[in-house]
């Protein structure tokens, strides 16, 4: 964090994956009505509903541009995704005029993948060969079982809480549109998940 403080074209980012599920409540603390109490009605998905009951998505979160880069993944986080959000979020922090991402995240299988790995040893030495555009990633892993130290997890929970339904249950549509809005990012096209990942 510090090599980010004095070096301007190096930035920090703090990357997680999410799920957002259109059944489940998140906890939380609501006012009411006096003498009127919330209610939460729980929910059940038709038989005729083929959405999925719940949406992955990948979040990179960049202290120095207060931003938040998210993708909704259809299907589930595995290595070849994760490729795919590090080479979208390499290209547009290069395009932001920077050169390093320093990048946290935890200890997920797909973050300690071969594949993973071997990509960034890869790119990284594309990019500094100059034969690739994007930025170079350090990653630095998280300790086990201790989601407190990623900053990006609170935002995640805040947002569950601003994008819950009391009434009625959100199509994956509306569910998406308002994860995006809650956490102020512009809608992106969904990551696919490759055939021979799934």
């Amino acid at each position: 964090m510090r090599l980010a403080d004095v070096r301007p074209d190096w930035v920090m980012g703090f990357l997680d994956e999410c799920w957002w599920s259109r059944v489940a409540r998140p906890g939380l603390h609501a006012w009411s009505a006096t003498g009127r109490p919330l209610r939460l009605v729980e929910q059940a998905v038709p038989e005729a509903d083929l959405e999925p009951k719940a949406l992955a998505c990948y979040g990179l979160w960049l202290p120095r541009f207060d931003a938040t880069w998210l993708r909704f993944v259809d299907g589930r986080p595995v290595s070849a995704v994760t490729i795919q959000f590090l080479e979208w979020c390499s290209t547009k922090l290069a395009k932001e005029g920077q050169r390093v991402l320093l990048l946290s995240w935890d200890q997920a299988g797909w973050h300690l993948s071969n594949l993973v790995r071997r990509w960034i040893r890869a790119h990284n030495q594309q990019v500094k060969a100059g034969t690739k555009a994007g930025v170079r990633i350090l990653a630095k892993l998280l300790p086990r079982k201790s989601p407190w130290l990623n900053p990006i997890e609170p935002k995640w929970l805040h947002a569950k809480r601003r994008v819950i339904e009391p009434e009625r249950m959100l199509s994956a549509a509306e569910l998406e549109a308002r994860v995006y809005a809650a956490l102020d990012c512009h809608p992106e096209p969904p990551l696919s998940m490759p055939e021979q990942a799934a």
